[in-house]
C-alpha cells in the first residue's frame, strides 16, 4: 500500500519563499505532524512525505498512491483543497486533518473523502485498516492523547537541506488568549512527553539546529517549570550537541536556574508573545499573564541575554485599542525591551478562536469568500474590519514599525552586541540572518498587498495610504 502525506504551500507566506529571500531557508520548518503520523504507520506501507514548501511538486510524475493524507493550517486550506481535488479526480481517496479541518469540518467534508478532527494519533491505525478494507469512514474524531503514546517522528523521510529539524515535547497551553486556537485544538491541560522519549528522538534528528514546536515550552506553574528543568538536565547529560529555539512565555526569564539549564542544553533563542505595548491591549486579548507581578520586560530580556539566549518579540497590530501611531509604539517597545528580532502580526480571526466568534457576530470578517480567501489568513494580511485602522492604515503602521526596528544601523548594532555578548560567531550570524529575513520579507509582503482589494477594510475616519509610496519607504531599508 502506498501513502502520500502532503504539507501544502501558500505562495503568500513570505517566510517559505526561499527563492525570493535566501535567508528564509533558516525559517522553513519540517512538517512534524506528518512525520509523527508516518511513525505510526505500519512498516508494510510505502510512505512519501511531500513538503511543498521545499519547491514545486509534479504529482503527475509520481505513481498514484492508495491514499493521500493532507494537513493544513487555515492559510493552507485553499491549496490543500486544490491538491485534494487533483488526486480525487484520479480516483485516489484523500483524508485531511489538522487544525483547519477540525474547526471547519463541514467545509472540509465537502472537498475530501475523510476528515480527522483533533489529535490524530488515537485514530490513525484504525483509519489505515479501513483504507485496506475499502471502508474509509467520513469522519474520525481524534481525542487528546497521552503523550507517552506519541512515537518518534520519521525524521528520515524528508531529504536533507533543511536548516532546522523539529520536535515536540509538550501539548496544550494553560493560557487562553482570544486570538489563539491552541486551546480549542490541544486543550488547556499542559501535557508532557516522557523526557526519555524526547531525548531519544533528539538523537534521530540530523540537523544541528532544532525547533521545539511546543506552543508553550515551559508552561506557567511551578511543576511545569520543574519538568522543564528535568528535561534540560537530561539533554545536557545526553550531550546532544544541538542548538534549539522554542516558544515560551516571558516567565521563562523569572528563573535563573531554568535559564542556565536551558542555555547549557543548547537554547539559542525563544519566541515570546508580548502581544501589545499597552496594558489595555493585553487585557483585550486576554493575556493578563504578561502583566502579573509587575514584570519588567526589559529586565527579563536582559536576563535572557546574560545567558546567551536571544529573544524574538512578537506583537499583534489591529486590536480594538490600537490607533494611528501603533506602529511606532510597537517598534519603540521592542527597542526598549532590547529584543533581538521583532515579529509583527495583524490581528486575525482564525476559526475556532474567541476572536473569530466575536468578529463574526459583529459582521467584521471581510475576507470571507471561502475557501479562496483562506490564503490571506497568514497573520500577515488584513482580513477583517478594525475599529480605528483601515487596511491601508494598517499597512502604513506595519511599515513604520519595521522601518524603525530593521533599519541597517539597528540591525548591525544588534548583531555586534550579540557577538560581544556571546562571543560566538554562529550566534551572531543567526542574529544577522534573522534580521535580514524579517526585513526583506516585508518587501515581499507588500507585493502581495497590491493584489488585495484594500478598500474592503476602509475605516472612514482614517486617512488612506498609498501602497506604492509605502513600498518605496520599505525599499530604503
Amino acid at each position: 500500500m502506498r501513502l502520500y502525506l502532503v504539507n501544502p504551500f501558500n505562495p503568500l507566506v513570505s517566510i517559505t519563499r526561499v527563492s525570493d529571500n535566501h535567508w528564509n531557508q533558516y525559517r522553513v520548518w519540517k512538517p512534524l505532524s506528518l512525520l509523527v503520523l508516518a511513525g505510526l504507520t505500519p512498516p508494510e506501507w510505502d510512505i512519501t512525505v511531500v513538503d511543498e514548501n521545499r519547491g514545486e511538486v509534479d504529482y503527475s510524475s509520481m505513481p498514484l498512491p492508495d491514499i493521500v493524507g493532507i494537513t493544513a493550517f487555515t492559510s493552507q486550506a485553499d491549496r490543500a483543497y486544490y491538491v485534494a481535488a487533483w488526486f480525487r479526480s484520479r480516483g485516489v481517496p484523500v483524508v485531511m486533518g489538522g487544525i483547519h479541518a477540525t474547526m471547519c469540518l463541514e467545509e472540509a467534508m465537502e472537498r475530501v473523502d475523510a476528515v480527522v478532527t483533533g489529535e490524530a494519533e488515537g485514530v490513525w491505525a484504525q483509519l489505515l485498516k479501513d483504507v485496506e478494507r475499502g471502508e474509509l469512514k467520513r469522519v474520525y474524531h481524534g481525542s487528546f492523547v497521552e503523550m507517552g503514546q506519541i512515537p518518534p517522528a520519521r525524521h528520515d523521510l524528508l531529504p536533507t537541506g533543511y536548516r532546522f529539524g523539529s520536535i515536540q515535547t509538550t501539548r496544550g497551553c494553560p493560557l487562553n488568549c482570544s486570538f489563539c486556537s491552541v486551546t480549542a485544538f490541544n486543550g488547556r491541560r499542559y501535557r508532557h512527553r516522557p523526557i526519555e522519549d524526547v531525548v531519544e528522538e533528539f538523537k534521530l534528528i540530523r540537523e544541528k539546529n532544532v525547533l521545539l514546536v511546543d506552543d508553550n515550552l515551559i508552561g506557567t506553574r511551578e511543576d511545569h517549570i520543574a519538568r522543564s528543568k528535568e528535561l534540560f538536565r537530561a539533554m545536557i547529560k545526553a550531550n546532544l550537541r544541538k542548538r534549539w529555539i522554542a516558544q515560551a512565555t516571558i516567565n521563562m526569564a523569572d528563573d535563573e536556574e531554568l535559564l542556565s539549564l536551558a542555555a547549557k542544553s543548547g537554547c539559542l533563542g525563544v519566541f515570546i508573545g508580548f502581544e501589545s505595548p499597552s496594558v489595555e491591549g493585553l487585557v483585550e486579548v486576554h493575556k493578563k499573564f504578561n502583566i502579573q507581578k509587575g514584570r519588567d520586560f526589559r529586565a527579563s530580556v536582559q536576563r535572557l541575554h546574560r545567558h546567551g539566549i536571544m529573544a524574538v518579540g512578537s506583537f499583534i497590530m489591529g486590536l480594538d485599542v490600537d490607533k494611528k501611531g501603533i506602529g511606532y509604539q510597537i517598534a519603540a517597545a521592542a527597542n526598549h525591551y532590547g529584543v533581538d528580532f521583532l515579529n509583527v502580526l495583524f490581528m486575525t480571526p482564525l476559526p475556532g478562536t474567541q476572536l473569530w466568534e466575536k468578529m463574526a457576530s459583529e459582521s467584521r470578517i471581510v475576507a470571507n469568500s471561502f475557501p479562496e480567501d483562506w490564503k490571506y489568513y497568514t497573520l500577515g494580511h488584513p482580513v477583517a474590519i478594525h475599529k480605528h485602522l483601515s487596511w491601508n492604515a494598517l499597512l502604513e503602521e506595519m511599515t513604520i514599525s519595521y522601518r524603525n526596528f530593521y533599519c541597517y544601523r539597528r540591525m548591525l548594532g544588534r548583531t555586534v552586541r550579540t557577538l560581544v555578548r556571546t562571543r560566538k560567531l554562529v550566534t551572531a550570524f543567526a542574529s544577522l540572518a534573522a534580521n535580514l529575513s524579517y526585513s526583506h520579507n516585508m518587501r515581499l509582503d507588500l507585493q502581495t498587498y497590491k493584489g488585495m482589494d484594500l478598500t474592503r477594510g476602509e475605516v472612514l475616519e482614517e486617512p488612506a495610504y498609498d501602497v506604492e509610496a509605502v513600498s518605496g519607504v520599505v525599499g530604503a531599508f
